[in-house]
């Protein structure tokens, strides 16, 4: 390498400096999703690395996740005053007790002066509420946390369903691999949407993910609503057949009930009508066909028995609350056709 392009990689590299901020039993994948994505960004203007990694705790020892991998860190000391460009804290069990230790609470309030960016990645937004960073703000975090974000710390805007939230210069995201989701969003950010793209296709990820949808899968959903599993078959089958108009009776018959019953339990059991939950399914696959293959949006919308692209764009507000088209601009993978 010529001390030329060595001066431009520590040039580069000093204006994107990403501090991950770790602490005894994280999730392991909470760290290493995100620190992928920044390690391999390139960065358009040069084609060199786009960001320089660190990994700090506050003694800078060897820090045990919720994994048999240990992680060697560097003291916060280290970095102390310097510029950075992005500030993460991590996420995991350990954070329950983060939030309530003064010396790593302290660490994060002080490298977050001056940094250009502060994210958290799932439960890590506790350790970041502990700052005060997160008052006034929107924020969200795990699932199974936003309770406990919410009491803890009333000042917090929390919303339980973005798979990750940008306010202002400060980002949260939910659980696990929304944090990869939310570190492809900030490289689009910085370096723009083709970088991202670069990191996503060689982390073999489906596509990117806007903050806007959901932490649940519409599947997820529907399996933890229908605990028992009575209407899965009906799920299965409506699925195969979402060509067909499938009105109410003709569901309630797949499900050996009357058509005032069915709608009935349903109801209480799925919390929607069948009617909406149908219109869901539909929304669901057409979302896949923009996604993943070239075909017209009146074709897509056939096939998933919106009749016409009307109908099939109005369902898409209601669900979504995006078009069809805007969100085949943002979600197409131009390697896929058909």
């Amino acid at each position: 390498m010529t001390s030329k392009t060595a001066k431009i990689v520590k040039l580069t590299r000093a204006k994107r400096k990403v501090v991950f901020v770790v602490y005894p039993d994280i999730v392991l994948l909470d760290l290493v999703g995100p620190l992928q994505v920044f390690s391999h960004a390139p960065d358009p203007a040069t084609g060199l690395a786009g960001y320089d990694c660190m990994v700090v705790s506050p003694e800078g020892n060897l820090t045990e996740t919720n994994t048999v991998v240990s992680i060697p860190t560097v003291s916060v000391s280290r970095v102390m005053g310097q510029q950075i460009h992005t500030l993460v804290v991590v996420g995991g069990d350990g954070a329950i007790a983060g939030m309530h230790d003064e010396k790593l609470v302290g660490a994060v309030s002080a490298l977050a002066v001056g940094a250009h960016r502060v994210c958290s990645v799932c439960s890590g937004a506790l350790v970041l509420a502990a700052t005060g960073l997160l008052n006034e703000r929107r924020a969200v975090t795990h699932w199974d946390d936003c309770k406990m974000l919410a009491e803890g710390f009333p000042r917090v805007r929390v919303e339980l369903d973005p798979i990750f939230i940008k306010d202002g210069p400060i980002w949260t995201s939910a659980g696990i691999t929304a944090g990869i989701d939310m570190a492809l969003a900030i490289v689009s950010e910085d370096l723009g949407r083709t970088s991202a793209l670069q990191v996503a296709k060689s982390m073999v990820a489906q596509m990117m993910r806007s903050g806007g949808q959901s932490q649940f899968s519409p599947t997820l959903g529907r399996q933890l609503r229908d605990g028992a599993g009575r209407f899965e078959a009906l799920h299965d089958w409506v699925a195969e057949n979402l060509h067909l108009s499938l009105p109410v009776e003709e569901l309630a018959a797949k499900a050996g009930m009357s058509a005032r019953n069915f709608a009935r339990v349903y109801v209480k059991e799925m919390g929607t009508t069948p009617a909406k939950a149908v219109e869901a399914l539909r929304v669901e696959r057409a979302q896949d066909l923009l996604g993943t293959t070239g075909r017209s949006l009146k074709q897509i919308a056939t096939q998933c028995g919106f009749k016409d692209e009307d109908r099939m764009r109005r369902a898409f507000l209601r669900v979504l609350s995006v078009s069809p088209s805007s969100y085949r601009q943002s979600f197409f993978d131009s390697r896929v056709s058909g």
